[in-house]
């Protein structure tokens, strides 16, 4: 990846000092300490930034964040959303891997599908944007993988809860996804590549599904997978949403799906980054 002017980096320096200190007016001389820049450099950058609107010097010298970079601060809130991020990475994951790539949203205790991108061979995807699905053990996977406390505190308000054995793969397959970054779910015997359905809802009021995740991959093993199941994270560590993979039209090797997870782990990491206010390289913008 190509670096970026040392212009660029000083003058977001400044801006993310002043923005980090709500209420308070800094002299150039603070400024040159805090940021450890040139007297005149600092100077004048922050003379371009002031003309420019984004800093205003006061009469007394020192300066605030300016008229122009409230209003876009202002737009930026009105109008953010990481699903602007999240589409093209999604689009690009379903024309790889020819599958429905959706958003889902935790609501409580439901998931609910935001977003998706289809492939070409899933255009008729039956199931509407919008719905909301109750959350089962195989899906919570993802969701509590980072949380033993919210693990625990669902499974304990769970209706009906899942089995001790479901409990326990629940588990298990948490330790994967921690490690991984991602989950894999396979069909249960009998469920069927390629059936127009999602595989992710039950309309049953059980814990069941056609589907159960894994808690170790073989590489060299083939496995029927249904979907693989990556979280985007927020700046405190916290699940905003996960992006699902599903419609394979084949079973893969564990090679094959461990490959497929980790494309799918780096583009929520690069979501996570915008949503955290992180750069691709892990520095913070805010």
């Amino acid at each position: 990846m190509s670096r970026s002017s040392p212009g660029v980096w000083r003058v977001a320096a400044i801006l993310n000092f002043i923005a980090d200190h709500p209420g308070q007016a800094f002299a150039l001389t603070d400024l040159v300490r805090a940021l450890k820049l040139s007297r005149a450099t600092c100077h004048a950058l922050l003379t371009g930034l002031v003309e420019v609107g984004y800093l205003y010097r006061t009469s007394d010298k020192t300066y605030v964040l300016g008229p122009a970079l409230t209003a876009i601060g202002r737009t930026a809130a009105d109008h953010y959303s990481p699903l602007q991020v999240a589409k093209p990475e999604m689009r690009a994951l379903a024309d790889m891997y020819d599958v429905v790539c959706g958003a889902y949203f935790l609501e409580g205790d439901m998931m609910q599908l935001r977003d998706r991108a289809a492939s070409a061979s899933h255009v008729a995807y039956p199931v509407p944007l919008g719905i909301k699905m109750k959350l089962r053990s195989a899906q919570a996977v993802i969701y509590y993988a980072w949380s033993q406390s919210d693990a625990e505190a669902w499974l304990a308000r769970a209706e009906p809860p899942p089995s001790p054995d479901k409990t326990q793969l629940m588990f298990d397959s948490m330790e994967f996804a921690r490690e991984h970054g991602f989950t894999v779910l396979v069909r249960n015997p009998g469920v069927v590549f390629g059936e127009p359905n999602d595989e992710l809802l039950s309309s049953a009021d059980t814990d069941e599904l056609p589907v159960v995740p894994v808690a170790a991959i073989d590489p060299a093993s083939a496995y029927p997978v249904a979907a693989l199941m990556a979280p985007v994270f927020d700046a405190k560590g916290k699940v905003v949403f996960t992006l699902v993979m599903a419609g394979f039209h084949t079973a893969m090797t564990g090679a094959q799906a461990l490959e497929a997870g980790k494309t799918l782990h780096a583009a929520c990491e690069r979501i996570s980054g915008f949503v955290a206010g992180r750069g691709l390289n892990g520095a913070a913008t805010a």
